[in-house]
């Protein structure tokens, strides 16, 4: 679906423009586990503006491939945010329930910014809605791994995007 150079090509796009729209500041990025690890770190490798980081986990799937609609913060950040320019990394957004909670919850810590940044989106998915600032690909309604997305903890390891198909026996 994505080779490894389409993903570095569009982060490294994403970043500069993060960069060009945070110019003389500082960013907070918040990576969100396990998922979004991959792309922050190669996000944050390119941003020409000072970074701290900062990680969530938050689930709403377990091991299946819908989105449960509970969402849970299994781990929340070490930092406070207040007078942040925070960016949200995220692998995907789907349903826009994580999201849109998770939003909610950061705002309401009074950083100065709070953006959201998704290497994939797929918005015919979208139950909730959410401003997405920074997209790298929008994508169709496939259930996709690699680059830090999974399935049951598998695949997160490729170095590209890739269509799961289910085969039944």
């Amino acid at each position: 679906m994505r080779t490894e150079q389409e993903v570095n090509s569009c982060i490294a796009q994403m970043a500069a423009r993060i960069s060009e729209d945070l110019a003389g500041e500082s960013v907070h990025l918040i990576c969100i586990l396990k998922g979004s690890v991959f792309i922050a770190c190669e996000l944050a490798k390119r941003l020409t503006v000072p970074v701290t980081l900062d990680f969530m986990s938050v689930s709403s799937y377990g091991d299946g491939t819908e989105s449960s609609g509970h969402i849970k913060i299994n781990k929340d950040l070490d930092e406070p945010l207040e007078g942040k320019n925070v960016l949200v990394v995220e692998d995907i957004i789907d349903s826009g329930r994580t999201l849109s909670y998770l939003m909610e919850n950061l705002s309401a810590r009074n950083p100065k910014s709070l953006r959201l940044c998704t290497l994939l989106d797929k918005p015919e998915r979208r139950v909730k809605q959410v401003k997405v600032d920074y997209t790298g690909f929008e994508i169709p309604d496939e259930f996709v791994v690699g680059y830090g997305l999974d399935y049951a903890q598998k695949y997160r390891n490729l170095p590209f995007v890739g269509i799961l198909e289910f085969v039944e026996d």
